[in-house]
């Protein structure tokens, strides 16, 4: 069939507005009556699924708090905030997949992140594909932040930054005893994922710029299931510093078999202890002394009109899911994560996905869960890490000192 010059123009003209009913509907998609939709897929099974879930709750207890106090204020008109979830299995292909799921199928212009800097790699390159901005809470990888994403805003702080103040600790208690901070030695195990290795490779930068000793330097098994190798090492060689980074599940197994070998190494840390629950496992006396990182402390000087101060989130945190005797670093990462959204969506005052990535790109809060301020790279760059350690139960911030609300108990004296 021959068309004319000016039937192929009518036939674009009609096409185009075709595509415009198509937009229009995919708008809609995203927002529905006074409804925004923020999409996440989050580890709701499989081994990331503790943190998912405390991921979830986080991400849940903000939008209550921001319902509550009567929404988000978009163009003049007042807005609830709904999160749709798939559950990603753990796995980062299923994480891409459902991502792909959220924005073409549902429609979802609005992003969450997943837990684990694993999914979040399988995930951004999507969203970025489609650019959609996520704002994510779990990935803390530092080569998330290498790839040139402009759609990627992560709330935490980078990975390694973790265990690198365990290494700046262990060197002030050696200069404290008159030693060279060169003649401590370290022990290493780490999950082989982007975050763990990244944790490691922060340790080992700090640790050669002391001259430390690294004595062993294991991976945990996939399954991170077991570590007794490690720890058999551990009792024979009999290190200053040990450091372990294996997400919760990682975490636990450190815990339990830390008690069962009765490892006593002077200075144990590793990521993860508040999420794993280790007190709650292996009660007081076996962890006690454990050094654990936190991106968050109800302890800090943290506050915001919304959920007050750290502590008082804390305390509304709690009486909100009664089963948490602490509160994970996560679940407030992740309620920032939403705090986030709102501010972006009140200053852009629209939907345009665009207008909303430069709004998120020209963040600067101040929150209970500390600064956020996004670099170009899209990472956080106002908000500190902490080492909190076990003493008597109680996690308590001991390091940097500015920040410090105890003083470090060492060597531990755990009773197992």
């Amino acid at each position: 069939m021959f068309f004319s010059r000016r039937d192929t123009r009518v036939l674009t003209s009609a096409l185009a507005g075709l595509a415009a009913l198509g937009l229009a509907a995919t708008a809609e998609a995203k927002v529905e009556g006074d409804t925004i939709i923020l999409g996440a897929a989050i580890s709701l099974t499989g081994k990331y699924a503790t943190n998912g879930i405390h991921a979830q709750n986080g991400y849940e207890f903000a939008v209550k708090k921001i319902n509550d106090a009567g929404g988000v204020k978009v163009g003049g008109k007042s807005y609830k905030l709904k999160v749709q979830y798939y559950d990603d299995e753990s796995t980062p292909a299923r994480g891409a997949q459902l991502a792909e799921r959220l924005i073409n199928q549902d429609g979802v212009k609005f992003m969450l992140g997943p837990y684990s800097s694993g999914l979040t790699k399988a995930i951004a390159p999507v969203t970025e594909k489609y650019k959609i901005p996520m704002v994510e809470a779990e990935g803390a990888s530092r080569s998330l932040f290498t790839q040139g994403y402009k759609y990627l805003f992560a709330v935490l702080s980078t990975s390694e930054q973790y265990l690198a103040s365990s290494i700046e600790l262990a060197a002030e208690v050696a200069k404290g005893q008159g030693k060279d901070p060169s003649d401590v030695k370290i022990a290493m195990a780490f999950e082989n994922d982007p975050f763990s290795l990244d944790v490691r490779a922060g340790v080992v930068d700090d640790a050669k710029k002391y001259g430390m000793q690294i004595v062993v330097d294991d991976k945990l098994p996939r399954d991170l299931s077991d570590m007794t190798s490690t720890l058999t090492k551990v009792k024979a060689l009999n290190p200053d510093l040990l450091v372990v980074s294996g997400h919760s599940k990682g975490a636990a197994t450190a815990g339990r078999q830390i008690q069962e070998l009765q490892i006593q190494t002077p200075m144990i840390a590793m990521t993860h202890c508040e999420a794993a629950d280790v007190v709650g496992k292996f009660g007081a006396g076996a962890t006690e002394g454990l050094l654990c990182p936190t991106q968050w402390a109800e302890t800090l000087s943290y506050s915001d009109p919304l959920m007050g101060t750290a502590a008082e989130y804390d305390v509304a945190f709690k009486k909100a899911y009664p089963e948490y005797q602490t509160v994970p670093y996560q679940t407030a990462q992740a309620t920032a994560a939403v705090m986030v959204w709102a501010d972006a969506f009140e200053r852009a005052g629209q939907f345009d996905t665009e207008a909303l990535r430069d709004a998120l790109a020209a963040t600067d809060m101040k929150t209970f869960y500390g600064g956020i301020k996004f670099s170009e790279a899209g990472n956080n760059v106002a908000k500190p890490m902490v080492l909190r350690q076990i003493q008597d139960g109680e996690y308590r911030v001991v390091a940097p000192s500015k920040w410090a609300s105890s003083e470090l108990r060492y060597p531990r004296k755990p009773k197992y």
